[in-house]
This record gives C-alpha cells, sequence and structure tokens, in this order.
C-alpha cells in the first residue's frame, strides 16, 4: 500500500492527543507485558507501543508528537490493535492520519439501532428512510416502500437512491419530478465526497454510477457541490399520478454521515391517498414495468 502525508498541523496535533489518551489507559498486564518499577504516568510507554507494533521507537515518538510524518496503513492497524481501538476508534484515527482505510470501509452503511426503525415507523403515513452520504438506503418505512416497492427485495448494494434515480425509466420511476433533483444529488455527492477522497468504497461506487448512467457521469464532472436542502418532490403511485411532497433531512447522530429524509404531504389530498397506501400496503406496479425489468436489472448490477 501507498503511503499518505500528513498535511494538515491541526490534525496532526488532534492525531498526537488521540493516541496519546489511547497508549495511558492500556497498562503492561493488558499488553502482556511486566508491570516492572512503578511508572510515572499511567499506561503503556512510546517504545513499548513500538515495540508491540513493529515499528521504529523513533517512528512512533514522532507521530505521537504530532510531527509531519507519513504513516502506511499497515503501520495504522498495527498501532490500533496495540492501543486496542474499536471500531469507531479506529475510524477516527485513520480519519485523523488521512489514510484510506480499505480493510474497515464504510461500504454497507453504518449498523443503526432498533429505535431508529420505531422513530421511522411512527411517522408513517409520512415515507420516510435514513441514507448515508452515498445515498445508500439504510432504513424506511411502510410509506417509503408502497412508493419504493422494489426496495424491500433489493440486495444492499443495489438499495441506493442515486442508483435508482439514475438507472429507472421515466415510465417506471415514483419521482415524477425525477430531472430536477438530479444535479442536486450529485452535488451533494460530491461535496460529501471531499471526506472520502482516496476512499476504495467511494471511489468504487462513483465508477459504478458512471458506468451505469452517461447522464451521471456528465452531471459529476461539473464539480457542483450542495448541502442537503429542504425541496419539493412529486411521487407517483400506479393508483395516485401525483403525490406532491416536502423533504426535509435531520442528522442521524447514532450513524455518523447518515441523515432521516422525511416526505411531508403539501395538501390533504396527498396526505389522505398515503393514508390508505399504507392502510393497505399492495405492492403495485407501473403498467410497464415487467417490460424494464430485466434492463433495470442489469444497470443495478454494473
Amino acid at each position: 500500500m501507498g503511503e499518505v502525508a500528513l498535511r494538515r498541523p491541526e490534525k496532526n496535533r488532534e492525531l498526537a492527543a488521540f493516541l496519546r489518551s489511547r497508549r495511558a489507559r492500556i497498562t503492561p498486564e493488558d499488553a502482556g507485558l511486566p508491570s516492572g518499577h512503578r511508572r510515572r504516568t499511567a499506561g503503556l510507554r512510546r517504545e513499548e507501543v513500538a515495540q508491540l507494533s513493529g515499528v521504529g521507537v523513533t517512528w512512533y515518538t514522532w507521530l505521537e508528537q504530532g510531527r509531519p510524518i507519513r504513516a502506511s496503513v499497515q503501520v495504522l492497524e498495527a498501532v490500533a490493535r496495540t492501543l486496542r481501538l474499536d471500531a469507531i476508534e479506529r475510524q477516527h484515527l485513520f480519519r485523523l492520519a488521512e489514510v484510506p482505510d480499505a480493510a474497515h470501509s464504510d461500504e454497507g452503511g453504518p449498523v443503526l439501532g432498533p429505535q431508529i426503525q420505531v422513530v421511522l415507523d411512527g411517522l408513517n403515513p409520512m415515507p420516510a428512510s435514513v441514507v448515508t452520504e452515498r445515498f445508500d438506503i439504510l432504513a424506511w418505512n411502510t410509506a417509503y416502500q408502497v412508493l419504493f416497492p422494489y426496495i424491500a427485495q433489493a440486495s444492499p448494494g443495489q438499495r441506493n437512491a442515486l442508483l435508482y434515480s439514475f438507472t429507472r425509466p421515466d415510465c417506471c420511476t415514483a419521482v415524477q419530478n425525477r430531472a430536477d433533483q438530479l444535479a442536486a444529488m450529485v452535488a451533494q455527492l460530491r461535496a460529501a465526497y471531499g471526506h472520502h477522497v482516496g476512499d476504495p468504497a467511494w471511489t468504487g461506487f462513483i465508477r459504478r454510477m458512471e458506468a451505469a448512467s452517461p447522464e451521471f457521469a456528465t452531471i459529476w464532472a461539473t464539480q457542483d457541490v450542495a448541502q442537503p436542502a429542504q425541496y419539493v418532490k412529486v411521487f407517483r403511485h400506479p393508483l395516485y399520478p401525483r403525490l406532491p411532497m416536502t423533504s426535509t433531512s435531520f442528522a442521524v447522530q447514532a450513524a455518523p454521515g447518515a441523515r432521516m429524509v422525511v416526505y411531508t404531504p403539501d395538501n390533504q389530498v396527498t396526505r389522505m391517498a398515503m393514508e390508505r397506501l399504507v392502510a393497505d400496503p399492495v405492492q403495485h406496479q407501473f403498467p410497464c414495468w415487467p417490460a424494464h425489468q430485466a434492463r433495470t436489472r442489469d444497470l443495478l448490477t454494473v
């Protein structure tokens, strides 16, 4: 694996402080070392961390001092094991070091607690879902599923709002004003990508999107960036041709980077329609769906 230089002084300082704090909580006995003489400070010494990690003492000392040295994936993995970092701490270490962590990428998304589903279910008949920065759909409620019936049968790798928006034929999509949303969605993806440059999972996803949709590739090339915003989305259903709703996003603190997107009906007719659909969530498909099913499946598996 290649090495990445530590570029930002503030990140170097934060990395140094984080390493010192993790080192201080581990006793020699925890690491399988003799306790020896009384220590002036708690935890492992720098040279012990270096020895257990298989790295040079000078290199580790400089790392902990916040010097702008270079760190490889393998070395950070060894340090993470020595310091007994959990998944969140490990991710924090790699981000501070600005090193892509291929072995622990965010492919598949964060794990949500059961309480998130309880919240989503309580929002019925308003469609709601939890999505990642990459638009992977992690969870949803009944109201969302009646508009997007494919979501329950799709594999996790296919549950992605961007993939759906760019690959579904216009006659089969559940979003009537889809063209109005595409540029904004790609701009949000580009802004989020700035935090994940070099991450193999992100790079692979973008290449997959470019292969599946020339339209996506064209919009991606504009380099436009944006943040999630409130906007009107007009849904359509085989039984109801027009269901206008306004989207609102909320950060999900239990899953960093994820957000809950809730669609509020814009009028009473839409609300009543959603109430009926949720009360009797029979799966409906547009008449043209059988003819397009094979084509869509091929695009989704690119």
